[in-house]
């Protein structure tokens, strides 16, 4: 059989199946936020967890338990040059993103393992940043996201936004120009 009637068929039975069948649609959507900071570009990859009218932080979201903030695979914070993060020092490169959440404060870990899944945390020896962080109180957000509320120049801020909790980093370059 000819190449092109081998494609012509392949084509035909793929729409002839269902939809759910030539695709499968993930509950948690990939997302990705990148933000310019000065000359360093900083970028935020994560599957997007959906509410669903659970109670999130303190039910799905234990208390004071190492969470990975998504699904599937770690969130991942790459960043292309040095980064001051609350005022600490974070060398370029790719991290996965962690959080202990509490109902006052939150601890942020930024870990040099980056590739990773999500449900096992690497390990203190792996930390790069680990900071500790006050949640607000904000509007609800159905669908977990990261976004920078403020990009100014040589700062920003990188807000994690899920239910009625927001989680903000401020991030700057080190040597400003």
């Amino acid at each position: 059989m000819p190449v092109r009637t081998v494609g012509l068929a392949a084509a035909l039975l793929a729409a002839a199946l269902p939809l759910g069948a030539q695709q499968r649609i993930p509950r948690s959507q990939r997302g990705s936020v990148m933000q310019m900071i000065g000359p360093t570009q900083v970028t935020v990859t994560y599957s997007r967890p959906v509410a669903r009218g659970r109670t999130i932080f303190g039910d799905v979201v234990r208390w004071d338990r190492m969470w990975n903030p998504g699904a599937d695979s770690a969130t991942m914070i790459v960043t292309t040059g040095p980064l001051l993060v609350e005022g600490q020092r974070l060398e370029a490169g790719e991290y996965s993103v962690w959080a202990i959440p509490g109902e006052r404060e939150w601890t942020l870990v930024l870990s040099r393992a980056a590739h990773v899944w999500h449900t096992t945390y690497p390990g203190e020896a792996q930390d790069a940043l680990r900071l500790t962080l006050t949640p607000k109180r904000a509007e609800h957000m159905e669908t977990m996201t990261f976004h920078f509320p403020l990009a100014d120049g040589p700062r920003a801020v990188l807000a994690f936004h899920w239910e009625r909790t927001m989680v903000e980093l401020k991030l700057e370059l080190p040597n400003p120009p």
